[in-house]
């Protein structure tokens, strides 16, 4: 038996030798390779994370003291060191464990994570919570360099280097160059520095000055010139100036060190920043050598690293070829965006046209407000940003490019279900709030031909904001495209039948088709329509194909009061007052994570649901 079939928390762990801690990392690497391969996952930062993950659950005691991961995507060790080892045959699959903290899992998550840079603004209001309760138990923030591109991590830090709260962040820089490098100088300075004897020297000359007669101002002309030296030996880091106690940098696959290190700052009992430098991938070359490949990767053969399954091509592959169409066609066409050249198919583009595009980070608030200023001064911006994640920049939406109606490009990718990546993921909101914006058009295409004629559109035909919201994923069964411009037609007609008319949009269409089929061998003739632009809606359109028994199911992938089902059917009505109309969604709930299919019988959006549904309607 392997030393990490043993473990199942802090206990465990402290009754560890140095060297048994170091198989254990080992052992948890070959394991996450063995497991991962088969459910897919997020592989590369859990494989960097592993000593470090593991100096954290050693030094801390997760199931009392708070552990808030930033994004969380990086979270498998800490569960297969919590206990739930034995789950991850089942890591993201329906009724399996999540691939992020999640803390009806577990009370060792203390917050769901999914979205970047929040971490440090949670822990600062946790140890605040524990101050003012007058309770006892150590608070730690676990954040990527990744997630200090987004604005918002350096909000928390400002706010949390002043607050005197005890507490330790640490900065898990596996790609990023933060501090300069300046040599054996810099590096023996800053182990000196980070020591527990010259700490505990600094706290105590601190403690003692402050009781003396003129002790405080004694302090802090000493302190002042020994910063005025230490600006002059090395570069001061930003962290540093914030307030913050700084150690490190650290190597991150330092075992005993980073043990060290931790004990230190928890010591400390002041707001401390651990700066950890760790390798992506490390101990897999497959994943040392591709990190950004298995960063989020499906089921891989572990021996060749080679992905399994069939190539598919997607609609962000897709989008990212129309993308280098448009550019070369109109020289005004950039891309814009927030730490997804690859997700959202834009690396070809990218190489092709680096100066028209921008990478800017987990910042999805600055690459909308920059966007408008592209649009304000005469390019024509596309935002590629995953429906989730633009939620975060809905405020910027409104401001920075609705208010002045500017041609703003959204290609929301990811609308809908995303499957194993979960509630945190879905993009289950974008229609609702996008609807928000006057003169926003929203188009939703069904196929990849439809996709690309409806980008094309966006980008050269279009005046104002629009976003054209299509899956993650390939294309159903439907190939073809309708889509011939705001002035045709908007609303397709796939099926007539005299009993109930089902519409939809979107991904949704083969769903309703086969619910169709089913109604259809049970004596029960349906009209399918399809909805191809959801902001304006096309009501007069829908009305005049209607079925002849005026009963309408309106079906769609968006959580309930985050679609189109309450307007449209408030409009239809007042054009027909005798409808009899009803709704099919999501429900009001946060949708778990599993394979779509699985998740479309939970939620009662497949076809044999729809179905049911219809046929209640009838009766």
């Amino acid at each position: 038996m392997g030393i990490l079939e043993t473990i199942h928390g802090h206990e465990d762990l402290c009754g560890l030798t140095q060297q048994e801690l170091v198989q254990l990392c080992q052992e948890i690497r070959q394991f996450l390779i063995d497991n991962v391969s088969k459910t897919g996952g997020h592989l590369a930062g859990n494989l960097g994370a592993v000593e470090l993950s593991v100096a954290i659950e050693t030094v801390f005691e997760t199931r009392k003291d708070r552990l808030v991961f930033d994004v969380g995507h990086q979270s498998y060790v800490h569960k297969l060191l919590t206990g739930r080892r034995a789950d991850f045959a089942h890591l993201r699959q329906f009724g399996g464990i999540s691939g992020f903290p999640k803390p009806e899992e577990s009370n060792c998550d203390a917050f769901v994570a999914g979205h970047a840079s929040s971490s440090v603004s949670i822990a600062l209001g946790m140890a605040r919570a524990r101050t003012l309760q007058h309770q006892d138990y150590n608070v730690v923030a676990l954040i990527g360099d990744g997630a200090c591109t987004g604005g918002m991590a350096y909000e928390g830090m400002n706010d949390a280097a002043v607050s005197g709260e005890p507490m330790v962040i640490i900065l898990n820089d596996n790609e990023m160059s933060i501090g300069k490098n300046v040599g054996g100088l810099s590096h023996h300075l800053s182990r000196l520095r980070s020591s527990h004897r010259y700490l505990t020297a600094k706290r105590i000359y601190r403690q003692v000055m402050k009781k003396l007669p003129f002790g405080g101002s004694i302090y802090a002309m000493s302190s002042r010139l020994k910063n005025r030296i230490k600006r002059f030996l090395l570069p001061v880091t930003i962290f540093e100036n914030m307030g913050f106690t700084y150690l490190g940098p650290v190597d991150g696959h330092d075992l005993p060190g980073l043990i060290d290190r931790l004990t230190i700052a928890k010591s400390l009992k002041e707001p401390v920043l651990i700066h950890v430098v760790t390798k992506k991938g490390y101990g897999y070359k497959f994943a040392e050598l591709d990190p950004a490949k298995f960063h989020g990767i499906g089921p891989f053969d572990p021996y060749t690293g080679k992905k399994l399954g069939k190539k598919v091509k997607t609609f962000s592959d897709s989008f990212g070829e129309t993308m280098l169409s448009l550019a070369e066609r109109n020289d005004r066409v950039c891309a814009i965006t927030a730490a997804m050249p690859g997700g959202t198919g834009l690396l070809s583009f990218q190489k092709q046209y680096p100066d028209r595009t921008f990478d800017v980070g987990i910042a999805e608030e600055h690459a909308v407000s920059m966007a408008g200023g592209l649009a304000k001064q005469g390019m024509i911006p596309v935002v590629a940003i995953y429906s989730t994640f633009l939620q975060r920049g809905f405020d910027q939406i409104i401001q920075d490019t609705g208010l002045l109606g500017l041609h703003v490009v959204y290609a929301v990718d990811r609308a809908g279900l995303v499957g194993d990546d979960g509630p945190t993921h879905h993009g289950v909101f974008d229609v609702g709030f996008l609807r928000q914006v006057p003169g926003m058009r929203i188009l939703t295409p069904v196929s990849l031909q439809e996709q690309q004629d409806m980008l094309t559109w966006a980008v050269e035909k279009c005046t104002g904001p629009v976003a054209v919201r299509y899956p993650r994923g390939g294309e159903g069964s439907y190939h073809d495209s309708d889509w011939q411009g705001p002035d045709g037609e908007l609303v397709k007609c796939h099926r007539q039948g005299r009993d109930v008319t089902l519409i939809t949009y979107g991904s949704m269409l083969d769903p309703v088709l086969d619910a169709a089929e089913r109604l259809s061998a049970g004596g029960v003739e349906a009209t399918v329509l399809r909805l191809l632009t959801v902001g304006q809606l096309p009501t007069a359109e829908v009305f005049r194909k209607l079925s002849e028994s005026r009963r309408v199911l309106i079906v769609e992938e968006t959580c309930t009061g985050s679609g189109i089902r309450e307007t449209l059917a408030w409009e239809i009505r007042k054009l027909c007052p005798d409808c009899l109309l009803d709704g099919v969604d999501l429900g009001r709930r946060f949708i778990p994570h599993g394979a779509n299919r699985e998740l479309y019988e939970y939620c009662g959006l497949d076809g044999k649901s729809i179905a049911a549904r219809a046929k209640e309607m009838l009766s």
